[in-house]
């Protein structure tokens, strides 16, 4: 769940068969009772790039190609989603969810995104399983759904940090009230798997958290904390050659090891929206204590809308909490053959560190609400990679220089049905 997580795609297998059995067990009066929903969502985008040494992408699990690859591009944004959800009676509901959107191999997907069932124990409490949507963020159950932003996209600097969006389990929702400000405390179990990169596969397991949000009148604050085990199986192979050089070797592998880590996730936000104007504000912290990178991302967002028209400012900061670069197994007293292969490791630790993002971006954009359920919004973002990282870009070529700002041009149109 971090940099690296820079190439998560959620395949774990799903309880979908929990939801089969659910359908199957509907009959007679149940099933004549049961009211289905039927609706979808999607974005069509065009973003445009001045950096021309890389390419912009809001997600690495799904890459754009805007800037080195095309001069426009229409796949950094653009996707489209579907939603079915049945409700048998006051107690039991179900909702499967698929999206269409591009991968990690660049080509256009379907996904299952959510598939679960709901019982409602009393109404305070409720229980789900299968495949669920994972609370981490303000925007974590609607952030595919751009209608639903105010914005052109989610802050990428921080969303861009967790690409997995769901997991498969179970979770525990729990409604309560402190006067006149209204609670919700989740317990979130399950699992998932990560595509790494076009080969290498990860799994995230025994994934814990915790959620909790208060909303007072406009105003709306999540807190989430939680932790799961990363394994990714073959990657102990990749460290053998640096334990191989004895204590130094095994300091350096023992620090960045990726083979088998705990991830962890802390995440606080606000939303404050009294109707005319809002303000909302997230920080996100995601520490994989390896090689995969421990970094914290913030923005803060102000938007005011003059009727159907929402013009907005955002101001979003990436930081890494460990160095990005290394000096490495030490050459000196080696054997030149050993000082080679000591030398080819140092270079490559170093390029993985350097995938770690540090940046920050200025954004200004508006919202035109042209028509009913649909939304027309453009965006006009300042990018700064920054300490030699390349920040949030993909397809990096030899003429990148960090430090340099670039501009990213987007314009699009969201849509609900």
């Amino acid at each position: 769940m971090s940099p690296t997580f820079h190439f998560f795609r959620a395949r774990s297998a799903v309880s979908t068969a929990t939801l089969a059995c659910l359908l199957a067990w509907t009959h007679g009066d149940a099933r004549a009772q049961a009211k289905w929903t039927f609706g979808g969502f999607g974005t069509l985008g065009a973003a445009h790039s001045t950096e021309d040494q890389a390419d912009y992408t809001v997600n690495p699990n799904s890459p754009g190609r805007a800037g080195y690859s095309r001069d426009w591009a229409y796949d950094v944004d653009s996707r489209a989603g579907a939603q079915l959800g049945v409700q048998f009676d006051k107690r039991w509901s179900a909702v499967v969810q698929v999206t269409q959107e591009k991968s990690v191999e660049n080509a256009y997907k379907t996904y299952l995104t959510w598939a679960n069932v709901k019982f409602q124990a009393t109404p305070e409490l409720s229980l789900r399983a299968g495949r669920i949507a994972l609370p981490l963020f303000l925007a974590a159950d609607y952030r595919k759904a751009g209608y639903a932003l105010p914005w052109l996209r989610a802050p990428v600097e921080l969303y861009s940090l967790m690409p997995i969006s769901n997991s498969d389990g179970v979770d525990v929702a729990y409604r309560w009230h402190t006067g006149a400000v209204k609670h919700e405390t989740t317990l979130s179990l399950g699992r998932a798997s990560a595509q790494l990169n076009k080969d290498v596969k990860g799994k995230a397991r025994n994934i814990v958290g915790i959620t909790h949000n208060a909303v007072a009148g406009a105003l709306t604050l999540r807190v989430t904390a939680a932790q799961s085990l990363l394994e990714v199986p073959g990657a102990e192979e990749l460290f053998d050659g640096v334990r191989a050089f004895g204590p130094a070797g095994e300091a350096l592998a023992d620090r960045y090891d990726i083979a088998k880590r705990h991830v962890r996730v802390f995440s606080a936000g606000f939303n404050y929206d009294p109707g005319d104007w809002f303000l909302i504000g997230e920080s996100g912290r995601i520490n994989t204590g390896s090689l995969l990178g421990d970094q914290t991302a913030s923005y803060l967002s102000a938007g005011y809308r003059f009727g159907s028209v929402a013009p907005y400012v955002t101001y979003a900061h990436l930081a890494a909490n460990m160095p990005t670069q290394t000096a490495g197994l030490p050459l000196e007293g080696l054997p030149p053959e050993a000082a080679a292969v000591a030398g080819v490791i140092n270079d490559q630790l170093n390029f993985q560190l350097s995938q770690i993002g540090v940046q920050d971006s200025a954004s200004i954009g508006v919202r035109w609400d042209f028509a009913p359920n649909l939304a027309f919004k453009a965006q006009v973002d300042r990018v700064t990679p920054r300490g030699g990282s390349i920040g949030t870009l993909v397809n990096v070529q030899p003429g990148f220089r960090s430090g340099r700002p670039f501009g990213v041009v987007s314009l699009g149109v969201d849509f609900v049905f």
